[in-house]
């Protein structure tokens, strides 16, 4: 009886040293996120970490960091490529003066609902990787928001409205439609946008729906203005350095729970489309369709600013949307 008591005893503490070696081997990661804990994108990324866990056995264990907490929206990006975290996730366009490809997703009015949008995104996808990759990056799944309007403090009926505006800008698109529009670009990440809205350093910007009502921006705006000017992307990233290192199996279980979370998160996108505009209202903003001269003098803009894209980005700006065109 004793020697099987010892054995018990041998057994279960070769299993315990078993279970803390695999605890000791699990991979410990912080993601940073540039939104809000309670915006859809952050939301997903928690489910991502948890499907992670489950599909890689706990091999990997993500540890999400919304807001900005652990880097700023503008340093994410980077703090991937050296490695500083190993995965984080962020505003594709964002990155357009780097690469003028990446600004593929807002290049206005060709991909102005979810379903060209992710057809868009079919066509840009290889180059878009191809880019990232000579980056050190790799991209794990990407989620669209819903689309592009104006958000104001004031009516707008035209350019004539919009003369001197302060506009929150967040990558190059923006910024050009500002200054198409005679408004003043200021660059302000999104965790930062309701403080510059309240102190006057931004008047206006064009985003969603989800912007507006994570920000609560009808605490100093009054009018939103649907567009759908396009449907723009954010990325979840990994170092293509620690993506390589991880075996062939633990590659495979990261994509899997990465497919499903983007499949996810795009659905969820789509459902809260109409439901941000509803609690935009209800707290008092008005929401409508751009009118007509304002709508024509967007598009004029986004006509020059797709040939300024192709003009930047090259040969494969118009290999994207040939292969857009086409399908």
């Amino acid at each position: 009886m004793k020697k099987l008591t010892k054995k018990l005893g041998t057994a279960a503490a070769t299993v315990a040293l078993s279970m803390a070696a695999n605890a000791a081997m699990a991979e410990k990661w912080d993601m940073p996120m540039a939104y809000a804990a309670t915006n859809f994108h952050s939301e997903m990324g928690v489910v991502f970490a948890d499907k992670v866990r489950d599909y890689t056995g706990g091999e990997i264990d993500i540890t999400v960091h919304p807001g900005g907490s652990l880097f700023k929206g503008g340093e994410i990006k980077r703090a991937v490529q050296t490695g500083q975290a190993p995965i984080g996730e962020r505003f594709m366009s964002a990155h357009a003066n780097e690469a003028p490809l990446l600004g593929w997703d807002n290049v206005p009015f060709i991909a102005t609902t979810y379903e060209d949008n992710e057809k868009l995104w079919a066509a840009a996808k290889d180059k878009v990787n191809a880019q990232l990759a000579d980056q050190n990056l790799v991209t794990l799944y990407t989620c669209a928001w819903p689309g592009q309007g104006f958000y104001f403090k004031k009516p707008v009926a035209s350019s004539a409205d919009t003369q001197g505006v302060k506009f929150r800008s967040y990558n190059t698109a923006t910024a050009t439609f500002a200054e198409e529009l005679g408004m003043i670009p200021v660059q302000v990440e999104a965790a930062e946008l309701s403080q510059a809205l309240a102190t006057g350093v931004a008047e206006a910007f064009i985003s969603s729906g989800s912007t507006g009502y994570d920000r609560k921006v009808w605490e100093t705006l009054t009018h939103y203005y649907k567009v759908n000017a396009w449907h723009p992307r954010n990325y979840v990233m990994v170092n293509k350095g620690i993506w390589d290192g991880l075996s062939s199996d633990m590659q495979a279980a990261v994509q899997k729970a990465a497919d499903e979370t983007g499949a996810a998160c795009n659905a969820k996108s789509a459902e809260l489309a109409n439901w941000y505009f509803e609690q935009l209202e209800a707290n008092g903003m008005t929401v409508q369709d751009a009118g007509p001269e304002f709508l024509a003098e967007l598009q004029k803009i986004g006509a020059k600013m797709q040939a300024d894209w192709i003009a930047t980005a090259g040969s494969d700006a118009q290999d994207i949307l040939d292969a857009y065109n086409s399908k």
